[in-house]
């Protein structure tokens, strides 16, 4: 992209074609300018989250693992026990089992401290250490890729959201800006030019892995926006519908309390609105944890799921796995008295929309076709990050000196302004928050911009 130095403060009649390619120049220019430092932080994030679990394990390796011993382990209620004596005022709130024999087990609690998990050796129930959820790395990258750190529902999480939408836009912006126009040829278009200059280079550098990977990061967008506060809601409406139709056999139609399980524990992203169904009343003690492990094997639950356990006389337990391969998710709710299963809502279960969103989901995290998943996304989000740097070094290395901010020459034709509003209109039924955007962008420019002489003149 080269960016017009010269007479940049007043519009220049061109030729439709032209002027279209001026236009789409000029948003690209601009939206580049503006949602950069967010697709870089984006992309940094992202490409670090992707190696959650290998980060995690090597930051927590002296609290995940223990030596392996061949003695058996003991039973699950005793390192519950062993744990309440440790945390006495605390009040438990989820169990993971040892799934491995130098694993340790992970119990939840929740006391004056907050949230901690805590590690303890099945072999003996001794306490191996405990761990702030909220505040491991990891999971401050992922706050910090999602909003901020600003939290849900956020400022932070509303400029996210509205980045990466406009990332879409940047990226047909640019494929139409990078469209060769004539004689078609490799270097330059499918391969960057090393020895034509630094310009050139640069320019091919910022362009030609976009082309790539372009596919991948519209996939990457498309997939995260089901997180996003704002489109999130409607994508979620549209795919489930938790408390009026539930496929045969997962709701049992007995009392629902009003909490989404996503409120309790994490679940896959299509079990997170279904309604936490409430214990029948009864005399008797709950049941031991032992009872529902048993009934994860037996539903044949896969390894690696966790156990809510109810907080009060009508809580009950919530078994609910997250794994690598969608197929095998599950998010069961079980009566802590009786043992019957209240409701049981597997990947089978979901509708067409949400199991997609669930593979959707699984790309975006780089683990539903293994190492190969990783790496491209890897790839995807260095080609953001270095895309975006390099177009600010072009940007620097040509801005006019003093006189503006070096934004495309504004075209004026007739014929382009309809076009514009057509292309906005588009936009907003596509990406709303891009068509919003954009249609305040024009409202702005329009009463303000255009009204102040020196600002119309630095803008253009």
């Amino acid at each position: 992209m080269e960016l017009a130095t010269k007479e940049q403060s007043s519009p220049v009649k061109l030729p439709a074609r032209r002027g279209l390619y001026a236009r789409i120049w000029r948003w690209h220019f601009y939206a580049g300018i503006i949602f950069m430092p967010f697709l870089i932080i984006l992309a940094i994030t992202g490409g670090a989250y992707l190696f959650k679990d290998q980060i995690d394990d090597a930051m927590y390796h002296h609290l995940y693992h223990i030596k392996a011993q061949q003695t058996p382990q003991i039973s699950p209620s005793y390192q519950l026990e062993a744990v309440k004596k440790e945390y006495p005022d605390a009040v438990l709130t989820s169990y993971k089992p040892s799934f491995a024999k130098d694993r340790t087990a992970e119990v939840g609690i929740s006391g004056v401290e907050g949230d901690l998990t805590v590690f303890v050796n099945p072999y003996d129930g001794s306490i191996i250490g405990s761990l702030d959820p909220s505040k491991t790395f990891t999971q401050r990258i992922r706050d910090f890729h999602g909003s901020l750190m600003a939290g849900d529902n956020s400022i932070g999480d509303k400029l996210i959201e509205l980045s990466a939408c406009w990332a879409i836009v940047l990226i047909v912006t640019g494929l139409y800006l990078w469209w060769p126009r004539g004689a078609s040829k490799i270097w330059g278009v499918l391969l960057p030019r090393f020895r034509k200059g630094r310009k050139t280079t640069i320019r091919d550098l910022h362009a030609v892995p976009m082309f790539w990977l372009s596919l991948v990061i519209i996939m990457l967008v498309i997939t995260g926006l089901p997180w996003s506060g704002f489109t999130g809601k409607y994508v979620d409406k549209a795919a489930t519908s938790f408390n009026s139709n539930y496929p045969a056999g997962v709701w049992w139609g007995g009392p629902e309390s009003t909490i989404p399980t996503k409120d309790i524990m994490q679940v896959p992203w299509a079990a997170e609105n279904l309604p936490v169904p409430r214990s029948s009343e009864s005399g008797v003690p709950a049941l031991p944890i032992e009872n529902i492990l048993a009934i994860a094997q037996k539903g044949k639950i896969v390894d690696g799921y966790s156990v809510a356990l109810p907080q009060d006389d009508k809580g009950v337990y919530t078994i609910s796995v997250w794994p690598k391969n969608v197929n095998d998710e599950a998010t069961i709710h079980v009566d802590q008295y009786s043992g019957d299963v209240l409701s049981a809502l597997r990947y089978k279960d979901y509708g067409t929309m949400a199991k997609w969103i669930e593979i959707g989901i699984s790309l975006h995290e780089g683990k539903y076709f293994g190492v190969a998943n990783l790496i491209i996304c890897l790839l995807a989000c260095i080609a953001i990050a270095g895309s975006s740097i390099l177009g600010v070094i072009m940007w620097w290395r040509r801005r006019p000196k003093g006189s503006g901010i070096g934004a495309p020459t504004k075209p004026v034709n007739a014929k382009l302004q309809s076009g514009v509003a057509v292309i906005v209109i588009v936009l907003a039924l596509l990406i709303p928050p891009v068509g919003v955007t954009f249609l305040a962008a024009l409202i702005l420019d329009w009463l303000i911009v255009q009204r102040i002489s020196k600002l119309r003149a630095w803008l253009n």
